[in-house]
């Protein structure tokens, strides 16, 4: 045999045996990149893109949804409409809406979700979006907010739907702080709405008595 190929055969049998000793540091680098990877999906929930949005609305409710308020567009006898910075990708449209009162300005924020004269295709989004909202978590003034509220199944013969969302289980202060998802007919179409909004009072509360 030449002296080349002695030294060939001589370098391949090294490289085995360097491949050998190295094989079980392979396989326990790539264990634990497995491990951080399906550790790191569990516990690190993803929000969708519609979550995100009105998480960020929520965050601005203290403020007047001042920091989200775009251009007046309508205004009416009680209440003036302006057009929303933040609109969620799959919304047709969405505003502010300053409505008028005797003790405060009160501002809520609309998103219109669907317009459809598919019933179907209606009761399907509208789950959709519930399960955007359901467990949402946003941050108020620096408090944690985690909405939720059960399922109420949408019927053709019922032409108004309303799912209403709070925190007020965790954070009775912020009871008023509502996120409502709704089902309606207009003309001879189903629409899908969200809204964030303050209730001013509960509907067990007593309003202002008058002497």
């Amino acid at each position: 045999m030449s002296v080349k190929l002695k030294i060939s055969a001589l370098s391949c049998k090294r490289n085995l045996l360097k491949f050998l000793l190295m094989k079980p540091i392979i396989a326990s680098l790539a264990s634990v990149f497995l491990f951080i990877t399906t550790t790191t999906a569990q516990i690190i929930p993803v929000k969708n893109a519609l979550q995100t949005d009105i998480a960020r609305v929520v965050n601005d409710f203290p403020n007047g949804f001042k920091n989200i308020t775009g251009e007046e567009i309508k205004t009416y006898p009680q209440s003036v409409e302006y057009n929303s910075r933040i609109q969620p990708k799959e919304s047709n449209e969405c505003k502010v809406i300053k409505h008028s009162s005797a003790v405060k300005e009160i501002f809520s924020w609309e998103a219109e979700m669907l317009r459809t004269d598919d019933f179907e295709a209606a009761e399907k989004k509208f789950r959709s979006v519930y399960n955007s909202i359901q467990h949402l978590s946003a941050d108020v003034n620096g408090t944690k907010l985690v909405f939720k509220a059960d399922y109420k199944k949408p019927s053709e013969a019922v032409k108004f739907t309303t799912i209403v969302f709070d925190a007020a289980d965790k954070h009775p202060d912020m009871k008023h702080l509502k996120i409502a998802l709704m089902l309606e007919t207009e003309m001879l179409e189903w629409v899908i709405k969200i809204q964030v909004y303050e209730k001013e009072r509960e509907d067990n509360e007593r309003g202002r008595q008058i002497d």
